[in-house]
C-alpha cells in the first residue's frame, strides 16, 4: 500500500509527510511518500493534494506540473481514494473567485469565496482553532463528534450547491464550509496535520478507508 503525498511545490509539506507517514505506521497503511514523479502518483493506492497559497497560482502550478494528468486519472478513472488539504480542498471545486475567476478541478459542485463574517470583530482570514459541526456521517469522521477541534488557516471558503457534499462546517460569523467529500473523494479545508488527535484521527480513518 502507498500513499502519495502530490509535491506541485505549493506549500511546506514536511508538517503533514511526518503525520501520514506517522497514522500509516499505526494503521498499517504502508508507505508514504512526497512526490511529483507521475509514474510513482499512477501507481498509488490513495493521494493527498496539499496546498497553501492563492487559488489562481495553485491552480496554474498544478496543471503545469507532471503530476497533473496521472492524479486526475488516478482519481477520476482508477477511483483511488483521495484527498484533498487546505487549497488542495478548494481545488475540487468547480470555480474559484480569488483574485480572478479560476476553473478549479469541478469533482466539488461548489464555489471558493472570501469569507465574509456578519461580526465586524471577526478578521479575515479565519486562522487558529475552531469546532467542528458534523453535517454528514462518513467514514474519514469515524470515531469523531461535533466539537472537535479543527486547525485553520484561509480566507476563502467553498460554497457548496449539494448540501450532501458538505460534511462539516464550523461557525465563523457565517457557516463555513470544513470538510467536503464526494465518491472516492474528500477534502478538508483545515489543516489535519495540525490538528491535534482529532486531525490525526482523520488522517488513519482515510488512509483504511475503501469506498
Amino acid at each position: 500500500m502507498l500513499t502519495a503525498i502530490i509535491d506541485y511545490e505549493s506549500g511546506n509539506l514536511h508538517s503533514a509527510e511526518k503525520a501520514f507517514q506517522r497514522m500509516a505506521g499505526e494503521v498499517d497503511a504502508g508507505s508514504v511518500v512526497v512526490t511529483s514523479d507521475p509514474d510513482v502518483i499512477a501507481g498509488a493506492d490513495r493521494l493527498v493534494l496539499p496546498g497553501d497559497g492563492a487559488f489562481p497560482a495553485c491552480a496554474t502550478a498544478l496543471r503545469a506540473s507532471g503530476a497533473f494528468e496521472a492524479m486526475v486519472d488516478a482519481v477520476e478513472v482508477k477511483a483511488r481514494p483521495f484527498l484533498g488539504i487546505c487549497v488542495g480542498m478548494q481545488l475540487m471545486a468547480r470555480e474559484g473567485l480569488e483574485y480572478q475567476p479560476t476553473d478549479g478541478l469541478g469533482w466539488i459542485n461548489g464555489v471558493v469565496d472570501r469569507i465574509t463574517p456578519s461580526d465586524p470583530a471577526l478578521k479575515v482570514p479565519h486562522m487558529g482553532w475552531n469546532d467542528l459541526v458534523i453535517d454528514t456521517p462518513h467514514p474519514v469522521l469515524g470515531g469523531l463528534a461535533s466539537g472537535e477541534h479543527a486547525y485553520f488557516v484561509h480566507s476563502y471558503q467553498m460554497r457548496v450547491n449539494s448540501p450532501a457534499e458538505r460534511l462539516a462546517h464550523v461557525d465563523y460569523g457565517e457557516d463555513v464550509t470544513a470538510i467536503v467529500a464526494r465518491d472516492n473523494m474528500v477534502g478538508f479545508q483545515f489543516h489535519p496535520e495540525k490538528s491535534a488527535d482529532a486531525g490525526l484521527r482523520m488522517i488513519a480513518n482515510f488512509l483504511t478507508w475503501s469506498p
